[in-house]
């Protein structure tokens, strides 16, 4: 599994590279990007949950990787 952020969607609040910063970090304006592919081991799926779940603008989401 993958996350993916729709960055025409981000608004820069922040919170994903706050709440999940193994998968997220800011640029400089403050919008998010996904860090590396998006891959997400399965001992931190709570982490990126987290962030999937409080994106104001649900911008971000879950991709599944078949190969």
């Amino acid at each position: 599994m993958k996350l993916n952020l729709d960055e025409r969607a981000c608004t820069g609040h922040g919170l994903c590279y706050s709440l999940a910063p193994h998968f997220f970090e800011d640029d400089e304006q403050g919008y998010g990007h996904v860090v590396g592919d998006g891959a997400v081991p399965d001992n931190q799926l709570a982490e990126a949950r987290t962030a999937v779940a409080n994106c104001p603008e649900k911008a971000i989401s879950f991709i599944d990787d078949f190969g």
